[in-house]
């Protein structure tokens, strides 16, 4: 689709309304967005920035092949936070990025203080094993790496004969170190959320997580400088522009997926900060020069940010390849739209609208990212105490008026069409994470989870049909107590439009990695490349401030790192 150019003058003004719900909602579209300024890492390198934190490492006992023990800590809030790391020889028949995986080359816990010996031995024994570990509430993550080891071993190699990595290899991976999963909120006994949850520095959503990863990702770092510097007489620091464009690899798969589902008030504040901040930003009736110049910065840099994202999907890497497209074509509009007359973001973004969904969310985080001093305070909405309340006294009338409102969608879904409800959702036995059955095929849907909202609220609606208008929900669950949770959610969710996504989950053709990338998005992962339509691998961090460069001035300008610009 080609791009439109510049909208005829007064065709925008400054009451600018906030995208729709169900304009932004499909699954399908949702799986197209990309990291902003507000996704939880930019969040926690900021926090980071402001404390000027500085990283320790007062224990690192690795012998020469990198094996050993090592801890970093951290003081963020005005607390201490401490990385106890573990790296172990790993046959290379036992690496894999499945969850089924019981061994990896590195396992680590987020510790809540500075570790004792006592601690430290303690987590030694149980660590490594993961989810058959044992854990206390001092830890409040738990993660496991692998590494990428065609990049980490040449990394070692060439910096333990005095030369830097090779740019076409560094750019192609992008991490030393691929995580395969990080667990907080009391999983596995760690400690529950509602230990940090007020703690400055960590009580955004997932931050502790992402304080681990962080952290992971400078032991990366230091691991391959330690084992270079055993294998050549004149080994060298890997340059400085290397460092901070190296992140850390994430393998995902649909553990993640549900979490959106269970928690639609955090997916609601998720999705109307961003939103916000997009109307924030369009509503600027004039555009600063200085703004404008940072702004067409950003855009050569995010052109060679799409030039390194590289897949082995063909069907991804034919998208990716139209996206550079498009994008070419705006940077070439952009250049010619001159921002003295009036409401130049909000031009920018209507030009956008004439192309593909990927490439308007991709225009969103571009926009959002030189207005820091206007869209930064909406960080605080990542999390929520609100808890949802079953009303009892409510009409039955009035709670069909506010399903056929709000969820006429899943009224529209025909699911006595077998393919509607192919899909169901359950837990294994054997790891505790989701997984997705084929109902005709496979067994276990007795087990199913309640993930199907758009069938429950629609079971929910012929039900109340059947009830008399005037009877209350107290008197209507005395005969339908299965339907309670669902009553719960379709009342509370009427003052929460965007914590619904759009679309039954159920249906033979949803694709699940569209949910995998909207919520790596949120977190701030880049460089998406998916194995299939259940598992996908990102990078983190990457172009993030390092241990070295936290609280410079430029910290927080790593949106869509590309190498060339690390430097």
């Amino acid at each position: 689709m080609n791009l439109r150019g510049q909208p005829a003058p007064g065709e925008f003004g400054s009451d600018i309304p906030m995208r729709q719900p169900g304009e932004i909602m499909k699954p399908s579209r949702i799986g197209l967005f990309f990291p902003h300024r507000l996704s939880f890492m930019r969040v926690l390198s900021r926090a980071l920035n402001r404390d000027r934190a500085k990283v320790e490492r007062p224990v690192w006992q690795m012998d020469s092949g990198g094996f050993g023990r090592a801890v970093y800590t951290v003081v963020l809030g005005g607390h201490a936070y401490s990385l106890v790391a573990f790296s172990n020889y790993l046959e290379p028949e036992r690496r894999t990025d499945r969850v089924i995986a019981e061994a990896w080359d590195t396992t680590f816990a987020l510790f809540d203080g500075i570790p004792g010996r006592s601690d430290i031995a303690r987590l030694e024994a149980n660590v490594p094993k993961q989810e058959g570990g044992r854990f206390e509430a001092t830890e409040l993550v738990l993660s496991r790496a692998n590494k990428s080891v065609r990049l980490f071993e040449h990394v070692a190699d060439r910096l333990a004969n005095g030369m830097q990595p090779d740019r076409e290899q560094i750019s192609r991976v992008g991490y030393l170190m691929r995580t395969t999963a990080v667990y907080g909120n009391g999983k596995f006994g760690l400690a529950d959320r509602e230990v940090i949850a007020r703690r400055s520095g960590l009580s955004g959503a997932f931050q502790a997580e992402m304080l681990a990863i962080w952290l992971i990702r400078g032991f990366s770092h230091d691991l391959v400088e330690h084992v270079s510097s055993s294998r050549g007489k004149n080994p060298v620091r890997m340059a400085s522009h290397i460092r901070q464009y190296l992140g850390i690899g994430n393998s995902t798969g649909l553990g993640m997926a549900p979490f959106l589902i269970s928690h639609p008030i955090l997916l609601n504040n998720w999705m109307s900060a961003r939103e916000t901040a997009l109307c924030r930003v369009r509503s600027i009736a004039e555009a600063s020069e200085g703004t404008v110049a940072g702004f067409r910065d950003l855009l050569a840099r995010a052109k060679r940010h799409l030039n390194e994202w590289i897949v082995e999907d063909e069907v991804a890497m034919r998208r990716i390849i139209s996206l550079r497209s498009e994008f070419d074509q705006f940077c070439d509009i952009a250049a010619n739209t001159e921002p003295g007359s009036g409401y130049y973001w909000n031009r920018l973004f209507g030009i956008s609208e004439s192309a593909s969904w990927e490439f308007q969310e991709l225009c969103l985080s571009l926009l959002l990212e030189p207005h820091g001093n206007l869209v930064d305070d909406l960080e605080s909405w990542s999390s929520s105490e609100f808890e949802p309340r079953l009303d009892p006294a409510m009409r039955v009338s009035k709670l069909r008026e506010i399903i056929e409102s709000r969820w006429h969608w899943a009224l529209t879904v025909d699911f006595d069409d077998p393919e509607q409800r192919r899909h169901f959702w359950y837990v294994s036995e054997e790891k505790l994470e989701p997984r997705l059955g084929n109902r005709y095929r496979d067994e276990g849907s007795e087990l199913e989870l309640p993930i199907d909202v758009a069938y429950r609220i629609k079971l929910l609606w012929e039900s109340l049909g059947q009830a008399g208008r005037d009877e209350i929900v107290a008197e209507f669950l005395v005969s339908r107590p299965e339907l309670r949770d669902v009553v719960r959610r379709a009342q509370n969710l009427v003052r929460f439009p965007y914590g619904e996504i759009r679309g039954n989950l159920l249906d033979g053709a949803c694709k699940p990695i569209d949910l995998l990338r909207f919520k790596l998005s949120c977190f701030g992962a880049s460089k998406f490349d998916p194995k299939s339509d259940r598992w996908i691998r990102v990078a983190l961090f990457q172009g993030a401030p390092t241990f070295d460069s936290i609280g410079e001035a430029d910290a927080d300008d790593w949106l869509f790192p590309a190498l060339a610009e690390c430097q």
